[in-house]
């Protein structure tokens, strides 16, 4: 936003006041009478602040103390604003501004007219237009037309001027002057019926002499800015009625147009964010502002290029942000006519700025870190649609999974893969996902859900993979058999376009345009900054190999949780069934070796891409009914008997049957064979020189009885391994603390355990006692809306119930085990303020799917730097 055009906004007020010191070129200080008329430049010598200079003459002043080139001008003071309306006092500013500019009204040779504007003292709205062209006359506007070679750009603006001065210093009727431009649509034929009208309705004639015109246009400003119009505008703004303005007489030299003309410029390009003067550039004489996106593009004026990029660095470096400028070129000298911070720089710019002021000094690596959010961090990393607000919105859910996404509707898995293999793309439409449509899930897009939510299969899956989710949407009906979508009254069919918003939630009817991801390469130079900042461990929820690379891309420090049961998705599921479905011990011991060589395969390949950091690797936990067929699906294979016994073990309450170390517990060679499956891996790969840092998770414990046992298996898996092959693995044994009894048990937890890992997903839903899979859609939102709460305590976690269970754990924990390894790797370990809670409780790392890692990394080093900020300031940190 200009500081010199409606509405006005001051340039930010500088770090030190050293950089306000005049440089090596002072701007010219020509005697002027008094205090009522101050060039710029002198405004902060003579004590003035901007309650009397108005934003503009503030501005002004910093720019000329940065050396920069301004346009030649002068501020008349709030106070004494008035006085120019007097032609004394205009002629001593007429003569002023010509000392100033080196030129003379009236001049054929160097032409010089006037610009009058004015400014508050901060950012208002409402403010008079500026008047430009003053010093024409019927005499010279020829000459001068000659000059610039083109009369329309002068008409024009000499037009707008007599108008405003007519109206409202000669008490010429608006109606009147309204009537008389219909009538006169060319600019020339314009100025030649205000003229007529001025000299018929007023007093006197519209004057010649430039100081005359220039004491009528001060009280045409003036008596706008006392309207009752401009009142209003000051009373909706909360602002004084009788607030005061400066006025500002600044020097418009006239040149050729080819070598003549003004713009607006921006220090940084909107789509690389790198250093380069963008803009727009329009030939003639300005009066105000041009209209966004027009003029040419920003390639001439070639001759004052240089010194225009000068400007925008000097500028960039004093108000350490990306600043726009409007400047004018005369025989191909720039100078400046006003400058500010950008109000909305593209994120781009901000990220690659921060970076520059850090490598140049003018901030230090910290300062730069603080300047960049996590979510702007997110942002970044996940495309984005372009709306514009003529979109169609369909439905509206649970925002699931970050990115943006287009595709035609499919309703089934199968499909999706047949469509990603003929290279089109498609949106997953189910009421819920299972594991066995994980592999449509990949192929897919997008996936959208009737039911679930952030932390339901469908939302955990899609984040793990780096797709855009949307989950619970309200109002959607799948018919598989129809081929058909149903929201509410509207119908849509298998093949029907889509477009999909993973952060807000936003499905919409069609083919949205997308901006695509890419951060610029200074952003991984801030992550690496924030990683030197941070206190907190960041690792990645990973269950393969691929995803486990991914991570480590994107600066993940390990695997904080590789959940075993999501390595039987897809084509592994039938092994998991196997064991469960097992007609007899025979058959279930032969399903168990199957499990054991593809876990094994499986346990290689991750372990070999972890490399030397730690991984966490969670024995199986799933709810039963994810591995179970649905009904009727074993007696359509033929399998009789197994439709029986998958009828035995379904469950009316999945979430909290037979899962975990529960299940462990009753197929007691489960646990054993996947801990020998993950210790041959390690051994196996530790020969080839890589050394992971192994720990083996027990999870859904809530009786130190369970852990106890499930512990024992694992060491006798260990010792199994060693005896055949000679190699003695290194390993931590912990639990992951996802129910309360287990948080209010951990000290006597922590007598079986080296670790804890906090499974937040599962810890919220039994503290709260809230199914994670329906009570987003039906209640949160509604609690939400009413006040209950303030946030989704599946997204964010919840201080005050879960984070009292948390710290309480955590406490006790380290009474019995001081050196205990505690960390958090439910969906909170990527949420901002989740990750500071964490932080406060001195937690050792939190993990979080791939895509959410830098996300982490920069929130742990914002949580770090606000504890640093506040020792530093004697204050505690607040501790959530």
């Amino acid at each position: 936003m200009s500081v010199t055009d409606r509405p006005a906004g001051p340039v930010a007020q500088p770090q030190h006041e050293s950089q306000l010191q005049p440089q090596s070129r002072p701007h010219p200080q020509p005697q002027s009478p008094g205090l009522a008329l101050v060039p710029y430049g002198q405004g902060r010598i003579r004590g003035l602040d901007a309650e009397e200079l108005g934003a503009h003459g503030t501005a002004m002043d910093r720019l000329v103390a940065l050396g920069l080139p301004v346009v030649p001008g002068l501020t008349v003071p709030a106070g004494s604003a008035r006085s120019l309306g007097e032609t004394s006092t205009a002629r001593a500013a007429v003569r002023l501004v010509e000392q100033l500019s080196g030129r003379r009204i009236g001049d054929p040779g160097r032409p010089l007219l006037l610009r009058l504007s004015a400014s508050a003292p901060s950012e208002v709205a409402g403010l008079p237009p500026d008047l430009a062209c003053l010093g024409v006359t019927p005499d010279n506007a020829g000459d001068l037309c000659g000059v610039i070679g083109s009369a329309e750009a002068l008409y024009e603006v000499w037009a707008a001027t007599v108008r405003m001065i007519a109206e409202y210093a000669l008490d010429v009727p608006a109606g009147v002057l309204d009537d008389a431009l219909l009538d006169a649509p060319e600019p020339r034929a314009r100025v030649e019926a205000l003229l007529s009208l001025v000299a018929r309705h007023a007093e006197r004639p519209f004057p010649h002499d430039p100081a005359e015109q220039l004491a009528l246009a001060a009280r045409a400003v003036l008596a706008r800015w006392d309207s009752p119009r401009a009142r209003r505008s000051r009373k909706a703004q909360k602002l004084p009625a009788d607030l005061g303005i400066a006025l500002h007489v600044q020097a418009l030299r006239v040149g050729p147009s080819d070598r003549s003309g003004y713009g607006t410029a921006v220090s940084r390009h909107p789509a690389t964010g790198r250093f380069a003067a963008q803009g727009s550039y329009v030939r003639g004489v300005r009066r105000s502002a041009p209209a966004p996106h027009t003029g040419e593009p920003l390639q001439q004026p070639a001759a004052g290029a240089t010194l225009l990029e000068h400007a925008l660095l000097t500028l960039e470096r004093h108000l350490h942000a990306p600043v726009s400028v409007d400047f004018e070129v005369r025989d191909g000298e720039v100078s400046l006519l006003a400058a500010s911070v950008q109000s909305r720089p593209p994120l781009r710019a901000s990220v690659c700025l921060a970076a520059d002021l850090a490598r140049d000094g003018a901030i230090d690596q910290e300062e730069a870190v603080r300047r960049i959010t996590p979510a702007q961090v997110q942002e970044l990393l996940h495309p984005q649609l372009r709306l514009t607000g003529d979109e169609e919105l369909l439905v509206h859910g649970l925002p699931a999974s970050p990115g943006a996404a287009t595709g035609v509707i499919v309703l089934s898995g199968e499909r999706a893969l047949e469509l990603a293999a003929e290279g089109t793309h498609a949106v997953l439409v189910m009421h819920e996902t299972t594991p066995a449509d994980v592999p449509g899930m990949l192929a897919a897009a997008a996936v959208l859900t009737a039911n679930g939510g952030i932390s339901s299969h469908a939302a955990v899956v899609a984040r793990g993979a780096g797709k855009p989710a949307v989950c619970g949407a309200d109002g959607l009906r799948v018919d598989r058999a129809a081929g058909a979508v149903r929201i509410g009254d509207r119908t849509l069919h298998e093949g029907d376009p889509v477009s999909l918003d993973g952060r807000t939630g936003a499905v919409y009817a069609g083919t949205l345009s997308i901006s695509v991801a890419g951060p610029p390469p200074e952003l991984s130079t801030l992550l690496e900054w924030a990683d030197d900042a941070r206190r907190l461990g960041v690792r990645v929820n990973a269950d393969t190999a691929a995803e486990v690379h991914t991570a480590v891309a994107l600066g993940a420090e390990g695997v904080g949780l590789c959940r075993t049961e999501h390595q039987f998705l897809g084509e592994r599921l039938p092994l998991i069934r196997s064991v469960i479905l097992a007609a007899d011990p025979e058959a279930r011991d032969e399903a168990l070796l199957a499990l054991e060589h593809a876990q094994h395969e499986d346990f290689k390949a991750l372990l070999a891409a972890v490399g030397d950091r730690p991984v966490t690797v969670r024995l199986l936990d799933a709810p039963l009914h994810e591995f179970l067929p649905a009904p009727g699906e074993a007696e359509a294979a033929g399998d009789t008997a197994a439709e029986q016994r998958a009828g035995s073990l379904r469950e009316a309450n999945p979430m909290l049957g037979l899962r975990g170390v529960r299940l462990a517990l009753l197929h007691e060679r489960l646990y054993p064979a996947q801990a020998e499956a993950l210790f041959s891996a390690w051994a196996d790969v530790a020969a080839t020189g890589v050394t992971p840092q192994l720990e083996v998770m027990i999870p859904l414990v809530s009786l130190p009885e369970e852990l106890r046992a499930a512990a024992g298996f694992v060491r006798d898996a260990a010792a199994t391994v060693t005896a055949r092959t000679g190699v003695q693995v290194p390993y931590r044994l912990g639990t992951m603390i996802e129910t309360p009894r287990a948080a209010l048990l951990a000290g006597e937890l922590a007598e079986h355990a080296e670790f804890f890992s906090f499974g937040t997903n599962d810890l919220t839903q039994l503290t709260y006692g809230f199914s994670r899979d329906d009570v987003e859609r039906q209640v949160l939102t509604a609690y939400q809306e009413r006040g209950f709460l303030t946030a989704n305590p599946f997204a964010r976690l919840d201080p005050h119930g879960v984070g009292a269970l948390i710290a309480l754990a955590v406490e006790k924990a380290r009474t019995v085990r001081p050196d205990i390894k505690l960390g958090v790797c439910g969906e909170h370990g990527g949420d901002p303020e989740s990750i500071a809670f964490c932080d406060d409780l001195g937690l050792d790392y939190v993990s979080c799917s791939a895509h959410r890692v830098p996300v982490a990394r920069m929130a742990a080093a914002h949580s770090a730097l606000r504890e640093r900020g506040s020792d530093e300031n004697g204050t505690a940190p607040c501790r959530r």
